[in-house]
Order: C-alpha cells, then sequence, then structure tokens
C-alpha cells in the first residue's frame, strides 16, 4: 500500500508542478530542479520495490542509471512532439502534412521505447535474477503507464 501511495504521490507531484510551471514560464534551472526531484523519487520508489541484495545492487543500479539516460532521450522527443502540436493547436495552425508527421514520430517513439527495452534486457538479466528483471519492468512500465496518462489528460484532442 505505501508503494501505491508513493507512486500516487510522484504523480501527483507531476500533475499539479507540470501545470503550474506551465502558467509561470518556467526558467530552464526550473525545469531542471523539477525533473530531478522526479528522478530521485523515482529511483526511491524503484529501490524500496526491487528488494536487491548488496550485490545485486552493485551490479544493477548502474544498468539502472543507463537505462533512465536512453529513457531521458525518449522523453525529450515526446517533450519536443507535445510543444509542437501546442504550438500548432494554440495557434490553429495544425495541417494534415504536420499530423502526418506527428504520427509518425509518436509510432518512431513507442518502437524506440520497445528496441530499447529489448536491448537492455539482457544487461538486466546479467545483473539480477530474471523475476526481478520482471519486477522491475512492471515498476518501469506502471510509473510510464501513470506519466503518460497525466500528459495525456493535459493535451487536448486534435481540433
Amino acid at each position: 500500500m505505501k508503494k501505491i501511495v508513493f507512486l500516487l504521490m510522484l504523480v501527483s507531484a507531476l500533475s499539479i508542478s507540470l501545470p503550474a510551471v506551465a502558467a509561470q514560464k518556467p526558467t530552464d534551472s526550473d525545469m531542471q530542479i523539477l525533473l530531478e526531484k522526479v528522478k530521485a523519487d523515482k529511483k526511491l520508489l524503484v529501490a524500496a520495490n526491487m528488494k536487491l541484495s548488496d550485490a545485486e545492487a552493485k551490479k544493477f543500479w548502474p544498468v539502472y542509471d543507463a537505462y533512465q539516460v536512453e529513457l531521458g532521450k525518449l522523453n525529450k522527443r515526446i517533450m519536443t512532439l507535445i510543444k509542437a502540436y501546442a504550438a500548432d493547436y494554440n495557434n490553429n495552425s495544425l495541417t494534415d502534412e504536420k499530423s502526418k508527421k506527428m504520427v509518425a514520430e509518436m509510432i518512431s517513439i513507442d518502437e524506440a521505447e520497445a528496441v530499447m527495452k529489448k536491448s537492455f534486457a539482457p544487461k538486466l538479466y546479467k545483473a539480477i535474477p530474471a523475476i526481478k528483471v520482471a519486477r522491475y519492468l512492471q515498476i518501469e512500465n506502471k510509473i510510464r503507464a501513470a506519466l503518460r496518462y497525466e500528459l495525456a489528460s493535459a493535451v487536448p484532442l486534435v481540433k
């Protein structure tokens, strides 16, 4: 139950912070502070749920950190896409051609995430037992689903 509450707190912090930050025209340093806080909270959530031995932790955390770097690249692509959509939405300038490009990018991001997971699976299996690999990927999937839900609820449908 504590784990679920922690996840909900993380998602709530994002959902509260993102609109407030967006309304205030955040500086890069404000956004960096928010991102660092979310990363730290996420790492605490993962640590609390993984139940790693010291030997497993030594091998797991470097793989986790590398995974987060790659995930960060995908997140940047998602944010770039959302910003482009928001600009077109707000300016009433979304065209069929722009929409096709956005759809292609959405699909490309999803494909890249699947490729990334597939490439990290062997690294995770070398670091921790398969059951813990499954647990870690479940945790990542749940966090991603919660964050995607928050993003989806904040992004209006195409006009």
